[in-house]
């Protein structure tokens, strides 16, 4: 009895302890889920002094120009030394007599707000050059009007002067300053006619702040070629005059005075949230000016006889993986390169078949799945829900549309291609017309994936690893790109679609817990994310406005025609997929598969960029606005999410790119084979073509790698729109001879050549011009391509070779040309 109470004395005091246990863990876990998400700020700020300027003037503009601190006053310059330990006196222009009020920095171009001597409204503009220790003044043409507490800030080649008029109005003017003869815009005044304290422009914008008329907070307004002036909300105090400064690619640099101090504060244009920097501010400054990644001030000393400096520079952080990131990340790519290996082992290297189309053995659900995979590359992963955090769900439209070709693609093409067992796309169209089109057509394709495809997503994920782990976006190329040749070229087509299947499995289950993650961690939860994603319009789906400037739903119906229904049966990333299935039965319905995945698969990517705008709305300290726009999801993922969570979402953003660059690896090496060496080697054996495909996927993966790093020296504001931009401009002429082929009894050789030609000039015709949105490129050359090329056709003798099986109309057998 004795012992049976011990025992139930210990069996309860074991389960106390083990609620206590679980009520610690517990409270641990989601203290590490919590926690970074009220942690410091991640824009840590660097502040310094310079040497002070011996002058009892003054300063009217301080400036960092080419680099160099420079100081102007009444007639009179100084620009800090190399080694930035002593000022030196400038030359003034003798042949001006303007006087100097404000300058417009522009990295490494200087304007100059100047006017008459005596006056105080600004006259004109001049080009301000710094020659050793002499200023030059280039002036521009004259503004239009006096302008009184006049502010200048320049752009993208665009400079832009507001300021009030002679009649108390409002002014905005801008010149192109690249222009071969500039003339002033007047683009509206701002509502309210209150002269502005600071001008700014940024990502297409112009942002002004001005005082409130009842003399409460500062107003923030913006400026737009297609909205005109909106409000975007009120400055959490008053701007210091003139110390706005474009921060990044979405943010604006302040220093905001309130009563109690003055701090430095950024703006983000995306969220309309204001975050305080850490750091020394300063007080009592009398003229402010940009510095790299930052501000800088003048402040008159104490006994009046000289101007102290000081400055402040945001600083970048580095949010290094833990050690179970690691162990998750180190599995995930064993995976990956076991697959490969399994299947090297496994199949007979002496088969074309098996390397380029699986042998044709592929299921059509693990298809399916694989188009998804190679559909959804890292430009979903990252440039997607970077695109809805900055705009909204209408880029969603297409993947909606979308499905709707898909159905037809599934019905009509894709059999009709499988019933020809082909292994290179191109071999239809030297059946269907003549072999120099099938060879044109395979090298623009080759350069397509390589230029428009590859590269981007090779570097987009190197730039999420470098944001997370601190390794540099080369070696994070190198790597990723080094492991994707690995297992693509031991395993094939068998290697590329079961890893293609794992891969989706990672990628999606990292993207929902991050959407649960960040909606958990709002204090209202799911209503707080709905209220907040709503009233900001984050969710808008459709837009059917007939403007061809914008992403509308008319357009991706034309973009959808074309770019999917038209464009399908070209693509051999895709096409190849569904060439290694069974029959064209199980081809068609691989189609049926990918299009039941991508509607709930695009709601996931899109829903991320929608969460991610609600979260640092509310958390904008926990941005770091030095980074482009495109690395906001790798920031969240590094600094918000639990350790090993974070190592399963950057496996998932590994997964995301080498899914697409295996089978573009795998894809390519396969038109090179097929379409080049094949045809021109004498007497290939199967053993010889296999080997040559291996060392051409290898060779594709290291030109990937090597445009990737060219790429990541160029600052792209969104590699989203420069993707669909570069497929647009190469990738549409081909296509359209598909459709002359499928579709058309008519078209012949000479005039599908002829369309080819006059489609792809006349895009870049379009792209020159900026004649309409860049979605709209793929569709015009595939649309000129088809009226062109038949037109064409007409002027040429009609087809006599056999048709059987080559177009979707019933077989019609005819003699040979």
């Amino acid at each position: 009895m004795h012992a049976r109470r011990r025992c139930a004395t210990a069996l309860s005091a074991a389960r106390s302890a083990w609620r206590h246990a679980r009520g610690m863990l517990c409270a641990t876990l989601f203290f590490m889920a919590v926690a970074p998400l009220h942690a410091q700020s991640l824009a840590p700020v660097h502040a310094g002094q310079l040497p002070p300027l011996a002058t009892t003037a003054a300063p009217r503009a301080i400036a960092l120009v080419n680099g160099q601190p420079l100081v102007i006053a009444d007639g009179e310059a100084w620009r800090l030394d190399d080694a930035r330990q002593t000022w030196r006196r400038l030359t003034w222009p003798t042949a001006t007599s303007l006087m100097p009020d404000a300058i417009v920095e522009g990295g490494t171009q200087a304007w100059v707000l100047t006017a008459p001597p005596g006056a105080h409204d600004t006259t004109g503009v001049a080009r301000l050059r710094l020659r050793a220790d002499t200023l030059q003044l280039q002036p521009l043409p004259a503004l239009p009007e006096p302008l009184h507490d006049a502010r200048g800030t320049w752009s993208n080649d665009t400079l832009s002067i507001a300021g009030i008029g002679a009649d108390g109005g409002a002014r905005l003017l801008q010149l192109q300053t690249n222009a071969e003869r500039p003339q002033w815009i007047a683009t509206g005044g701002w509502p309210g006619g209150v002269a502005p304290t600071s001008l700014v422009a940024q990502s297409s914008a112009v942002f002004i702040t001005v005082p409130d008329g009842a003399g409460a907070a500062e107003r923030l307004l913006r400026w737009t070629a297609d909205k005109g002036w909106t409000e975007r909300g009120r400055v959490p105090g008053r701007v210091l005059p003139g110390s706005g400064h474009a921060l990044g690619q979405a943010n604006v640099l302040y220093l905001v005075e309130d009563a109690a101090s003055t701090k430095l504060m950024t703006f983000q244009i995306i969220t309309s949230a204001w975050a305080v920097l850490p750091g020394a501010a300063p007080s009592g400054a009398i003229a402010t000016g940009a510095w790299t990644d930052g501000l800088f001030w003048a402040q008159r000393h104490a006994d009046g006889q000289r101007i102290d400096f000081g400055y402040a520079r945001v600083q970048s952080t580095t949010l290094l993986l833990r050690w179970l990131d690691w162990i998750v990340i180190v599995v995930y790519l064993a995976g990956m390169i076991g697959i490969g290996l399994f299947f090297y082992l496994r199949e007979k290297r002496n088969s074309t078949s098996n390397f380029f189309v699986g042998g044709r053995t592929i299921p059509y659900w693990a298809a399916g799945v694989s188009l998804y995979a190679a559909n959804t590359s890292s430009i979903s992963f990252i440039a997607i829900p970077a695109k809805a955090f900055e705009s909204n769900w209408q880029y969603l439209t297409n993947n909606l549309i979308a499905v709707f070709g898909l159905m037809f693609v599934a019905v009509w093409i894709v059999p009709l291609l499988r019933r020809l067992d082909l292994m290179s796309v191109f071999s239809y169209l030297e059946t269907r017309f003549h072999p120099s089109i099938r060879m044109l057509a395979s090298a623009l394709c080759i350069l397509t994936q390589l230029g428009s495809r590859m590269s981007v997503i090779l570097f987009l994920p190197a730039l999420a690893i470098a944001t997370i782990t601190g390794i540099g976006v080369t070696w994070s190329v190198i790597l990723m790109g080094g492991f994707t040749i690995i297992y693509t070229a031991m395993g094939g087509m068998k290697a590329v679609i079961w890893t293609d299947f794992v891969q989706v499995i990672v990628k999606m289950g990292g993207a929902i817990f991050a959407i649960g993650f960040i909606i958990w961690g709002l204090h209202g939860g799911v209503g707080e994310f709905m209220s907040t994603a709503m009233a900001e319009n984050k969710m808008h789906l459709f837009d059917f406005s007939f403007d061809l400037t914008k992403a509308t739903v008319w357009g991706f119906l034309f973009l959808v025609l074309f770019d999917v229904v038209l464009t399908f049966p070209k693509d051999q990333v895709l096409m190849q997929r569904t060439l290694s299935t069974k029959s064209d039965k199980e081809a068609g319905r691989s189609i049926w598969m990918f299009a039941a995945i991508m509607i709930p698969g695009g709601f996931v990517f899109y829903m991320i960029g929608t969460a991610m705008f609600v979260f640092y709305k509310t958390h904008p300290e926990r941005m770091n606005p030095l980074l482009p726009i495109d690395a906001t999801f790798p920031l969240f993922i590094a600094a918000e999410l639990p350790m090993g969570v974070t190592g399963l979402i950057i496996a998932g953003i590994f997964a995301a790119a080498m899914a697409t660059l295996s089978g573009i690896m795998n894809s390519v090496a396969t038109l090179i084979s097929v379409d080049f060496y094949d045809r021109l080697v004498k007497d290939p054996t199967q053993k010889k073509s296999v080997f040559f495909a291996e060392l051409m996927t290898i060779a594709v993966g290291l030109t990937g790698i090597g445009l990737a790093l060219l790429l990541s020296r160029f600052d792209v504001h969104s590699l989203f729109d420069v993707s669909i931009e570069l497929a647009g401009l190469l990738g549409g002429g081909f296509a359209g001879a598909y459709t002359l082929g499928m579709f058309t009894r008519r078209a012949n050789s000479p005039g599908v050549a002829i369309g080819i030609g006059s489609s792809i000039c006349l895009t870049l015709v379009a792209w020159w011009f900026k004649l309409v949105h860049p979605y709209f490129y793929l569709a015009i050359s595939i649309l000129l391509c088809i009226v062109i090329g038949y037109l064409a056709s007409l002027f040429f003798p009609a087809p006599r070779r056999s048709l059987k099986g080559l177009t979707i109309y019933a077989d019609r057998a005819g003699r040979d040309e």
